[in-house]
């Protein structure tokens, strides 16, 4: 039924907070895929060994673990508002500081500048999360797809600006990292125009109404619930290897003869496939169900590895890494749609912080081992480039089988 004066929508503030939230993914957000992209080529330029080229993209990834639960509490405490801030005021802190590295020629600096970038990356996963804080419970699928939908502009913003900026200075890339710097402080503009209420006022909200049904678990029953646990294991999973892979990956088109500009172009292609597929993502879990999306999505990540280890030839990096996009796509939006149904907004700061500890602790050792297996296993970057791909077999285990096993389970039936 169509919202008239007698019946507003229930969603229009929801729809607000996903515009203001959907803009900062795409513009913000394009510095994600900007310091992905050079973040391995400008580590091998300044590492001693280029076993730890990718040692920047960890640290961004590590960064965004350890400050992923103060920064939930921080939303928590006094709302989604001053946590966005903060988080774009480090990203500009992260990028300063790597440039001061680029500048001086020092791989520590560069590596403290890509810890404090890790800030910037743990707020903006929170976006999605904050789409879904406003929603009703039939809006929060499209809520969450929406903004990540918007990283189709990160997708295309991220890697054109790489190529405007890389080389405009004597040293390279620091272009790309001034850049940064302005991002973020421009952005965190964008963030006055968000209205979400801060966690005490969302819990009276919901107390009022009596919607407040597991106000009192702790981390560890939350942990116990079987929804909970796969959402975490899903999402841990399809960001860990999205990362592996992509990670490697400029690597591995450059070393196998192809130019820095193909590997951007590729990267672009696959930031594309991640948040391509939003646009229908949330109609296809309210049409098929969420367990089913996420299961398609662990299927995909598996078509992108054997694509990945059929060749090098340049289209099987595109097919490979569009696949894996997509994947990860159905996999982590599943994710995050089955775990933002299971807790109540008293226990957000709780859980949320403590998934996404999980997610990208799992993501900075995949980062820290795509590097090791694409310069360090094998005698060249095609036996590394395989390595990376043969990896992913036992995670992907772990995900599937983690699925079937709560198809099988009965409902509403706690971990022991």
């Amino acid at each position: 039924m169509t919202p008239t004066a007698a019946s507003p929508d229930p969603d229009a503030r929801a729809r607000r907070n996903v515009a203001v939230l959907a803009l900062a993914q795409g513009v913000i957000g394009a510095q994600m895929p900007m310091l992905f992209t050079l973040g391995g080529l400008a580590g091998q330029s300044l590492a001693s060994n280029a076993c730890f080229a990718t040692l920047p993209i960890s640290l961004f990834v590590l960064g965004s673990m350890l400050s992923a639960t103060p920064m939930s509490a921080i939303m928590q405490r006094f709302g989604r508002r001053v946590g966005f801030t903060i988080g774009t005021l480090a990203g500009a802190a992260g990028a300063g500081v790597g440039a001061l590295g680029l500048l001086h020629n020092s791989f520590a600096l560069f590596l403290a500048g890509s810890l404090l970038t890790g800030i910037y990356m743990s707020a903006q996963g929170f976006y999605r999360f904050a789409a879904a804080d406003t929603a009703s419970e039939s809006y929060r699928p499209r809520a969450i797809s929406t903004v990540m939908a918007a990283g189709l502009a990160a997708a295309v913003i991220g890697p054109e600006l790489v190529k405007l900026t890389s080389q405009a200075m004597v040293i390279p890339f620091l272009g790309t990292y001034l850049t940064v710097i302005g991002m973020n402080l421009a952005g965190a503009f964008l963030f006055l125009f968000l209205d979400i209420p801060a966690g005490t006022v969302a819990e009276a909200e919901e107390e009022r109404i009596g919607h407040l049904p597991h106000s009192s678990r702790t981390r560890a029953q939350m942990l116990r619930t079987p929804r909970i646990a796969v959402a975490i294991i899903v999402a841990m999973v399809s960001y860990a290897l999205m990362n592996l892979m992509m990670t490697s990956t400029p690597l591995a088109v450059v070393g196998c003869g192809y130019q820095q500009s193909d590997a951007a172009n590729i990267v672009m292609a696959h930031v594309l496939a991640m948040y391509g597929p939003s646009f229908f993502t949330g109609h296809l879990i309210n049409r098929f169900g969420v367990e089913r999306i996420m299961g398609l999505g662990l299927a995909i990540l598996a078509g992108a590895g054997l694509v990945g280890l059929s060749g090098v030839q340049l289209e099987r990096f595109f097919i490979a890494l569009v696949l894996l996009g997509i994947g990860w796509n159905f996999g982590f939006i599943g994710a995050t749609t089955m775990l933002a149904g299971e807790h109540s907004p008293a226990e957000r700061g709780r859980i949320q912080g403590l998934n996404d500890m999980i997610v990208f602790g799992a993501v900075t050792f995949a980062s820290v081992t795509s590097g090791g297996l694409m310069n360090c296993s094998g005698g060249s970057p095609v036996e590394g480039w395989h390595a990376v791909n043969l990896a992913m077999i036992p995670f992907l285990t772990l995900a599937g089988g983690a699925l079937i096993w709560l198809a099988m389970r009965p409902k509403g039936e706690a971990l022991s």
